[in-house]
């Protein structure tokens, strides 16, 4: 069992495992009502995760038989000469959810071609090229909010490591530690009672 070290002698040492078991006792009904609310938390986070999975996989699909016709209409080269575009640029916001530092809707900024370069392709290359920003985006999504899982679950994991800490190791020390000294002083009030009473007189 853990041990309770640094009491204060004697009364003060009751007042102080007092007040030590009541704060850890309320702390550990702190970290419960946190636990609760990081469990709805992760529930609504493991919701929209599979649905943003299922966003991308539909976007994706979508892109995929979009190229697949394009590089039938207008071949391979084509194709290639369409991948000449900026890079996407993406932006995600930090926040905090009961504690947790995580990401929030990421913002994807998608730049279309230099005015300089002329559009190639028909409209099953442009179609695509539409899908793929869609599902750019679908992925930046599903990638925030995988994050933010992760983080909330590791702070439910951590969360339950302390109360498991409170309740099996230092509330049981704290309450046995307060017993024993409560005993102590009894029985040092007990014996000093008995040697204050004056001594029976003899008939």
């Amino acid at each position: 069992m853990t041990s309770v070290r640094h009491v204060p002698p004697g009364r003060s040492g009751v007042l102080w495992l007092r007040h030590r078991l009541d704060v850890t006792r309320h702390g550990s009904t702190v970290l419960r009502r946190k636990l609760t609310l990081l469990t709805g938390e992760r529930d609504r986070l493991q919701h929209s995760q599979a649905e943003t999975a299922r966003e991308w996989g539909r976007s994706d699909r979508t892109a995929r038989g979009w190229l697949e016709r394009a590089t039938v209409l207008d071949g391979l080269e084509t194709i290639e000469a369409a991948a000449e575009v900026p890079p996407a640029e993406l932006s995600v916001p930090w926040t905090a959810v009961l504690g947790v530092r995580c990401p929030g809707m990421p913002s994807v900024v998608l730049r279309p071609r230099p005015v300089d370069l002329p559009a190639p392709g028909g409209a099953a290359l442009a179609r695509a090229a539409a899908a793929y920003r869609d599902a750019t985006r679908a992925a930046a999504r599903h990638a925030a909010v995988t994050v933010a899982l992760a983080a909330v679950e590791a702070e439910i994991a951590a969360t339950r490591r302390r109360v498991r800490a409170l309740d099996r190791h230092w509330i049981p020390a704290l309450e046995a530690a307060l017993g024993a000294r409560t005993l102590q002083l009894a029985e040092l009030e007990a014996a000093d009672l008995t040697r204050r009473r004056p001594p029976p007189r003899s008939p």
